[in-house]
């Protein structure tokens, strides 16, 4: 039986980069100089403009461009019980820099408090404001799998431990956090919700054990422990309730952390993660070709990632249609759309463009839109 898609519409991957005033803010939020209830004001302000440029850029989807966050995935992992934030000691090791050296580990066992995690009144507010413009909200959160990389993390898994008994315990766990939490972005308005995932670009590179996982892991049982925790996390929601996932190699200061292609993940992936829709990362050949495309299975979408944040020198237009097309060899154009590659601003450092830079490359992607899928 076939069945309408919804449109996915003119939509960015995420965040934008911070406004100076808000660096300011934060700044001095975190210097004493100005309190928390300031600190919001701030944000709020810029976060309705930000939604204001979106809707003239014509974005039909709109985002708060995570500016209430420090990290795209760490501030919600801090935002469940059981959770504690803490410093590291290293940084996440790209390319060419060492991040923050901020992390996330077990407190207690895992809980969702629907007071308590900031996410969902983050949404509420962008939620009235897109209401107002006349467009829709989505919210990304990092994936269940990202939190579970996180909680494995080095040193951070030793302490596992003293709050389960077995690991299968606490797959169960955040998989039961994760739904709560979408359950409630879901009640708060939200019907887009968007799972940024680092895990499948980390697991196509062939440094891996020794960049990220180190010894004693097994890449074929972490396949399938992502499958399951993501999967376990979006059963039974809403019928219409729509979950992408963007999936990255790392997006830091418009540094890199992984490469290689999707073939080693594309069974998994592309053919049983029960995603509606995949951005994914193509904007550098250390994705890998389109071939993996043809493992994308019933009738999920992906939307190409060929315009890169990470620079703001614009792409050739003509190039990005031909890549397109090249796409569409495997997976029909009618299920293929076009972004980013990722946000603009992964963490609040941001990437090393210029907000105008930021806004001439998602003019290049409507335009190319319209050129190729038409109006």
């Amino acid at each position: 039986m076939t069945t309408t898609l919804k449109k996915i519409g003119f939509q960015h991957v995420g965040s934008f980069l911070r406004p100076a005033e808000l660096k300011q803010a934060r700044a001095d939020f975190e210097s004493g100089k100005i309190t928390h209830d300031a600190l919001e004001e701030v944000e709020n302000q810029t976060i309705s403009r930000l939604v204001d440029q979106q809707v003239a850029a014509g974005l039909d989807v709109v985002t708060d461009g995570e500016f209430r966050r420090s990290y795209w995935h760490l501030d919600n992992f801090w935002g469940f019980d059981g959770v504690e934030q803490f410093n590291y000691g290293e940084g996440y090791q790209f390319a060419h820099e060492e991040t923050r050296d901020d992390s996330a580990r077990l407190s207690g066992r895992l809980g969702f408090n629907v007071e308590t995690h900031p996410f969902i009144k983050h949404f509420k507010f962008l939620k009235a404001v897109a209401d107002e413009k006349g467009v829709e909200a989505k919210i990304t959160i990092p994936s269940p799998s990202q939190f579970y990389a996180e909680l494995f993390r080095g040193v951070n898994a030793e302490g596992i431990s003293r709050f389960y008994d077995s690991v299968d315990d606490l797959y169960q766990d955040i998989k039961r956090v994760y739904h709560e939490e979408i359950l409630a972005l879901y009640e708060a308005g939200a019907r887009i919700v968007q799972l940024d995932d680092c895990t499948w670009g980390m697991l196509v590179d062939p440094n891996f054990w020794e960049t990220m996982a180190g010894a004693g892991f097994d890449v074929n049982e972490l396949k399938k422990i992502y499958v399951d925790l993501n999967n376990g996390a979006i059963e039974n929601l809403p019928e219409d309730l729509t979950i992408n996932t963007h999936v990255c190699r790392g997006n830091y200061h418009s540094d890199w952390a992984a490469a290689g292609g999707y073939e080693k993940v594309a069974d998994e992936l592309f053919g049983q993660e029960n995603v509606s829709t995949y951005f994914l990362e193509y904007d550098s050949e250390r994705a890998g070709g389109f071939e993996p495309l043809a493992k994308v299975s019933g009738d999920k979408r992906v939307v190409l990632g060929l315009i890169t944040t990470k620079s703001g020198v614009l792409e050739d237009k003509q190039v990005i249609i031909d890549r397109i097309h090249e796409a569409a060899k495997y997976l029909p154009l009618d299920r293929l759309w076009l972004s980013t590659q990722c946000g603009f601003a992964s963490t609040e450092e941001g990437n090393v463009i210029t907000e105008a830079q930021q806004w001439e490359k998602l003019a290049l992607v409507r335009d190319i839109q319209n050129t190729v899928w038409g109006q």
